[in-house]
C-alpha cells in the first residue's frame, strides 16, 4: 500500500484545509490511520489518528476542537479537516498506516509514510 497526501496550501490564520491521503490498495480498510506533522527545526509530531472502522479517533491537545479526522474505505481514503489554522500549525503533514498495535499516538507504530505536504499558515 502506498500513500499521497494531498491538499496542502497557503491560508490564513483562522482559514481551513482539508488534507486527503489516497492509498493505492485495499488493505488500507483494515487498518487505523495516522496523521502527523514536522515543522522546520521540530521532530515529527502526533495530530489525529482513527480505527480501521472509523469507530475511535484521537487527536492531540494542540488540534482537539480544531480538526477532525475521517476515513472513506470504500474510496480507500482518509481525511484531515482543519479549521481554526493558526501559525504555529504550519509544517509539512504526513499521513501513514498503523501497522502494529502499539499506542495510537506513537510514530513507532506507523509505517508506509507518504511524501508530505506542505501547510502554511500566515498570521
Amino acid at each position: 500500500v502506498q500513500l499521497v497526501e494531498s491538499g496542502g496550501g497557503l491560508v490564513q490564520a483562522g482559514g481551513s484545509l482539508r488534507l486527503s491521503c489516497a492509498a493505492s490498495g485495499r488493505a488500507f480498510s483494515t487498518y487505523g490511520m495516522g496523521w502527523f506533522r514536522q515543522a522546520p527545526g521540530k521532530e515529527r509530531e502526533f495530530v489525529a489518528a482513527i480505527s480501521w472502522n472509523g469507530d475511535s479517533t484521537y487527536y492531540s491537545d494542540s488540534v482537539k476542537g480544531r480538526f477532525t479526522i475521517s476515513r472513506d474505505n470504500a474510496k480507500n481514503t482518509g481525511f484531515l479537516q482543519m479549521n481554526g489554522l493558526k501559525p504555529e500549525d504550519t509544517a509539512v503533514y504526513y499521513c501513514a498506516l498503523r501497522l502494529y498495535t502499539g499506542s495510537y499516538y506513537s510514530d513507532a507504530q506507523y509505517r508506509r509514510w507518504g511524501q508530505g505536504t506542505q501547510v502554511t499558515v500566515s498570521s
